[in-house]
């Protein structure tokens, strides 16, 4: 149906080419795409307040009476100087404006104007420079919040509103509201051109507020439905259903009890994988919370079921950690686990590879590995379950890779990273949640400390301390070499920080390889090494596998064993320049210590003067709750660093996350009600057909990207 809400921009009035064009560089190519373009801010000129009362040099509304003609004086060639006074009962103002001398026969002798501008006091008197003015002659009611909108060269803010009056005027007949109304009702939400219209021009606080609202709601349900609407599409039945759900004597084998977190995790998932509909699970907690144990537990639940599983670690230290840890438990229980990593000999892979497709008798159950076991020339006989450690540092198309390895595999995948659950809601979409927010009972809590740079010698010093007490150290810097920073490393600018907080008295940047080199010349009697990104995989296995084995005392590093092997001797983590890390890995890497029997200790390094920095740096000091650490992560940098920590998710690929009004560190509420309403519709409604407005909308919205949401 034609609707003059599509027609092109230049179907409004006064708009030809050039403001065409201007209109382009905002993103704005329709009549319809200048009704969602929201105003920025608000200015609140309907707190009138007489000129004795206003907040000195502060912007303010006041209404004064004109009470001088005004004359205009030129100052140099090309500027000229309009002034007059204006005043009310309290005082008089001087008023000047620059090269506006057209508007001598605005501002008639004894007329009322509303002003809006910085008031300064100048004796008994007061000025005001260029403020904005509106006559207040009877005719129309002044707003009382007059928006401010993003605009560009050619465009002024009021060419922008005197469009919109028409785009409003053609809304109110040709915009169709998409939302069911048992959606609108159920959540008390205004008409969609009731919400457009008061967020253009709003009437007061809460009517903005209300307007707001329903915009957010929408924009949220469109994406839940976008998320959840691809995660659907893949939920075919096909599985291999794991009904050997008995998993009580490897819990045997344990030297710990679960906690219940960890059984409500395995219930989860044991109810998944126990039909024929693929899971596509997520398993988020804390450092040392115990997701490995679940995961084992799945795969013995495919193993007992006849099938195989197969685990795949972000780097070959970690896949060996993992085999080491697991595969003599599956032994104790009749099944064998092979190990796939690069750096085993050909002959060694071969015969890997061999036993995943060889026949039941002889066939491996369980095959623990690296991306190795993404090559075409590795293929299973019944693979059921896949589990993806540390799946950030996995794209889609690498676990897309391996699930198509059998045939509607189970998938399970694993971060370390706790998450808000309103991010996960958006990160996850396309995976069901199993979050583990309990710490097994023994793992004692890591002490953390901020000092500055006036601490090095005591910090040497504690280093010495701890080595000659049987202790291990890190030393994390935010670089590999000076001015060359470590591509794996979060740096201030990729952290949602802007780097005006640091550039005044910016802390000079620590690298490894220096770093390294100093303490081995402050502290000849130590053992120490480096390790970072850009080194050669089997240099850095070979330099953590010593450290592991304790033929290192000190390891500088970058943040390539934000990931590694489990030291439980090591006590001491100290990072370099710790304002230049987010929260969320700053715990990460404290959770690299702490996991023996000795007292463990993490020192924050910086000399930053930033308040933000220092807020963040000290709720690491007070905390140890990762899901805390990550609310505050969110609240003080938005959902950045969590993006780039996660990859491997369609929604960033997708660049769905660019909401016009809707905030996720805000509208946590409204998000929650959005995903309910999406599951709820897509059950009535799988492929939205009998909610065409709805469909179309979501489709404008998020399509083409939608397609690449997997």
């Amino acid at each position: 149906m034609s609707s003059r809400i599509h027609e092109p921009i230049t179907a409004l009035h006064g708009v030809g080419p050039a403001r065409a064009k201007a209109y382009a560089r905002l993103g704005i190519r329709t009549v319809e795409d200048l009704l969602f373009h929201y105003p920025r801010s608000y200015e609140n000129r309907g707190d009138v307040r007489l000129l004795a009362n206003v907040a000195e040099n502060e912007k303010q509304a006041t209404v004064l009476t004109v009470g001088s003609a005004p004359r205009v004086a030129r100052i140099r060639r090309g500027m000229n100087l309009l002034k007059f006074r204006a005043y009310d009962e309290s005082g008089t103002c001087e008023i000047t404006y620059f090269n506006q001398d057209f508007l001598r026969s605005v501002f008639t002798l004894g007329e009322e104007f509303r002003f809006y501008g910085k008031v300064e006091k100048k004796g008994k008197n007061y000025t005001m420079s260029s403020p904005a003015y509106e006559a207040c002659d009877g005719k129309k009611a002044l707003a009382p919040l007059v928006p401010i909108y993003p605009t560009t060269e050619g465009l002024s803010q009021n060419q922008i509103k005197t469009n919109l009056s028409e785009v409003l005027r053609i809304a109110r007949t040709d915009l169709v509201d998409f939302l069911p109304d048992e959606y609108r009702l159920a959540h008390r939400l205004q008409s969609l051109h009731s919400a457009l219209t008061e967020i253009h021009a709003p009437v007061s606080f809460e009517s903005l507020a209300a307007a707001k609202r329903r915009l957010v709601y929408d924009e949220l349900l469109l994406f839940a439905l976008a998320m959840r609407g691809s995660s659907k599409k893949q939920k075919q039945h096909g599985a291999k259903k794991c009904l050997a759900r008995d998993i009580s004597k490897f819990l045997d084998l344990l030297p710990y009890s679960l906690t219940n977190a960890q059984k409500r995790s395995i219930r989860d998932i044991s109810n998944d994988i126990s039909t024929d509909i693929p899971m596509s699970r997520i398993l988020v907690g804390d450092v040392g919370c115990g997701k490995t144990v679940c995961a084992a537990s799945a795969m013995l639940m495919a193993v007992q079921s006849g099938y195989q599983a197969a685990l795949m670690a972000p780097t070959e230290i970690l896949a060996r950690q993992h085999y080491a840890d697991l595969a003599p438990l599956f032994e104790q229980l009749g099944y064998r686990t092979e190990l796939l990593v690069g750096a085993l000999t050909e002959k060694k892979k071969k015969e890997a590879r061999a036993s995943l497709s060889g026949d039941k008798n002889t066939r491996a159950d369980i095959v623990i590995g690296t991306q190795a076991l993404l090559t075409d020339t590795v293929s299973f006989a019944e693979l059921a379950l896949i589990v993806i450690d540390e799946q950030h540092r996995f794209g889609v198309d690498q676990r897309k890779i391996l699930a198509e390895k059998g045939e509607h595999t189970h998938v399970l995948v694993m971060s370390a990273t706790p998450i808000p659950r309103s991010l996960a809601l958006t990160l996850y979409g396309d995976l069901d949640i199993s979050k583990i927010d309990e710490i097994p009972p023994g793992r004692q809590a890591v002490d953390t400390y901020l000092v500055g740079e006036s601490y090095r010698e005591r910090l040497e010093n504690f280093i010495r301390k701890q080595v000659s007490e049987g202790g291990q150290v890190y030393v994390v810097c935010p670089a590999v070499e000076e001015k060359d920073p470590d591509d794996g490393d979060v740096m201030f600018e990729d952290i949602g920080l802007s780097p005006d907080e640091f550039l005044p008295e910016k802390p000079p940047l620590k690298s490894a390889v220096e770093y390294a080199k100093t303490l081995s010349e402050r502290l000849p009697d130590l053992r120490i090494a480096f390790v970072h990104g850009k080194m050669k995989s089997a240099d850095k296995d070979r330099v953590m596998t010593e450290f592991a084995a304790g033929g290192v005392d000190v390891l500088v590093s970058t943040t390539v064993i934000e990931v590694g092997v489990n030291v439980p001797n090591a006590c001491l983590m100290i990072v370099e320049n710790a304002e230049r890390f987010g929260l969320s890995q700053l715990h990460q890497l404290r959770g690299r210590v702490g996991r023996g029997n000795r007292k463990s200790y993490c020192v924050l390094v910086s000399d930053s003067k930033g308040e933000t920095a220092r807020e963040r740096l000290s709720t690491l000091c007070r905390t140890h709750d990762g899901y805390e650490i990550a609310e505050k992560d969110l609240s003080l940098r938005g959902p950045g660093d969590f993006l780039r920590a996660s990859s491997g998710v369609g929604l960033r690929q997708s660049g769905a996350l660019t909401f016009r009004i809707a905030d996720l560190c805000r509208d946590t509420d409204l998000l929650k009600n959005a995903f309910a309403d999406a599951e709820e519709l897509l059950a009535k409604h799988p492929d939205l057909t009998e909610l065409p407005a709805l469909r179309e909308e979501m489709q404008k919205r998020f399509s083409p990207d939608t397609a690449s949401i997997t």
